[in-house]
């Protein structure tokens, strides 16, 4: 299966450069349903009508040549959804490594769902922030775009002009980040014509977002988890959690991977950050083994409500 929306048949007759998004279905007002996760085509079904792969790379701290490499090595090793940002300054590094990895012949564009981010000192011209994200990525439609934090002054007026983007097919789907309160998410999604399809959030077996997970649901929006691994400077503490670390040697797999099969059994869209092509390699390799029903209580009672990020 195809990520994002992109026909198989339209996408044949246009280079990678001219490859158009496709179109979108309108989201429902609140289906009441969380996003079933199909592990066997590695996606999920999100409510703007586009599949998005469930595993990705994150592009978080990385420089732009760091973000090329990971990138391209990220797709070489089966990834087909990888996260940027504006704020992190490597949007032309993530493009880069996608157009090689495309020259390749490792990847069609269709193949791949690219995510970014608007900042929010870009709020105030979000028509203009959409652009320059394009124009950076070096791609004619992003499969996914965010506003990267809740600010109730002017967040609305940017979605909505994310919203435009997706009529002009600029855009596939759209979404929130760093929205913990369910009010605060509600103001948001009560303001707008699409629902968002997805919130992204600090989610990690210390933290588990549960409540917002529960609360999104009603709008049929996937949490999409950063820091999946407690964010560089703490993945030691849950590497070596007695838990984790006891699961993993029974499945002969690193802790790293363990936390990342849980995400994706639990339900979390998980895109842990690397620029090591080892480790990025390794993070993909999750999908020949199951943690088991008792595995993932032990997993789930892990929960403390405890971020390592202080914003």
């Amino acid at each position: 299966m195809l990520a994002g929306c992109a026909s198989p048949k339209q996408e044949e007759e246009k280079t990678p450069e001219q490859t158009e998004a496709p179109e979108t279905t309108a989201a429902p007002e609140q289906t009441g349903t969380y996003p079933e996760f199909n592990l066997d085509t590695k996606t999920v079904h999100l409510n703007s009508g586009c599949d998005m792969p469930v595993l990705g790379l994150g592009m978080f701290s990385l420089s732009p040549g760091q973000a090329e490499n990971s990138t391209y090595w990220a797709l070489k090793a089966g990834f087909r959804l990888i996260d940027t940002a504006r704020i992190y300054g490597n949007e032309e590094g993530v493009g880069k490594g996608l157009r090689r990895a495309i020259d390749e012949g490792i990847v069609k564009r269709e193949d791949v769902f690219i995510t970014t981010k608007i900042w929010t000192s870009d709020y105030d011209s979000g028509d203009a922030a959409v652009e320059a994200s394009l124009r950076r990525l070096g791609v004619d439609y992003i499969d996914l775009m965010i506003l990267h934090h809740s600010q109730p002054s002017n967040d609305i007026a940017a979605y909505q002009a994310m919203e435009r983007a997706v009529k002009e097919g600029k855009l596939c789907s759209i979404g929130l980040s760093n929205y913990y309160e369910p009010e605060d998410f509600d103001r948001v999604a009560e303001a707008v014509e699409i629902k968002s399809a997805l919130l992204q959030n600090e989610t990690h077996p210390y933290h588990q977002s549960t409540l917002m997970k529960e609360h999104i649901a009603k709008y049929g929006t996937v949490l999409e988890s950063w820091f999946p691994l407690g964010g560089r400077g703490n993945t030691q503490t849950l590497f070596n959690d007695e838990t984790i670390s006891s699961i993993a040697e029974a499945h002969g797999k690193s802790s790293a991977q363990v936390i990342i099969r849980w995400h994706l059994q639990a339900g979390n869209i998980c895109i842990p950050g690397s620029s090591n092509e080892d480790h990025i390699r390794e993070d993909y390799d999750v999908f020949d083994f199951e943690l088991s029903e008792e595995e993932m209580r032990q997993m789930e009672a892990l929960e403390k409500d405890q971020r390592f990020a202080d914003y």
